[in-house]
């Protein structure tokens, strides 16, 4: 299979990024993945240092269920199941058959602008 890779974006023009996914996904060849923000407020309201710790502990590990990865990151399973929940919810994380969860990417870029307001 092909490495994945996934671009994590903040644009506040959905319509705009959503067009920009678009056409990645015509592409005669694969182009990556994408997953846009609308502003970095919900960018790191959704993605916690904490569940950027999973995502990290999930990158090439391959299948863990929620207990190993809870026990690896020393926190409470309730807390790391939730946290997978919300990832999953995403698209960072994926759930496998067994139950068990999995980071599918190989490369994950977030693209983060500030500007001076005009």
């Amino acid at each position: 299979m092909a490495p994945r890779t996934l671009t994590i974006t903040m644009q506040p023009d959905w319509r705009t990024a959503l067009r920009a996914a678009g056409r990645a996904a015509q592409a005669d060849h694969y182009q990556g993945e994408a997953l846009n923000f609308e502003t970095p407020a919900a960018f790191f309201g959704r993605l916690t240092a904490r569940r950027w710790a999973l995502v990290q502990m999930l990158l090439g590990a391959g299948e863990l269920s929620v207990r190993e990865l809870a026990r690896r990151a020393g926190r409470d399973v309730k807390r790391v199941h939730e946290d997978v929940t919300t990832l999953s919810e995403l698209g960072l994380i994926e759930r496998s058959a067994r139950g068990g969860v999995v980071c599918p990417f190989d490369d994950i870029h977030v693209d983060l602008r500030l500007k001076r307001v005009a």
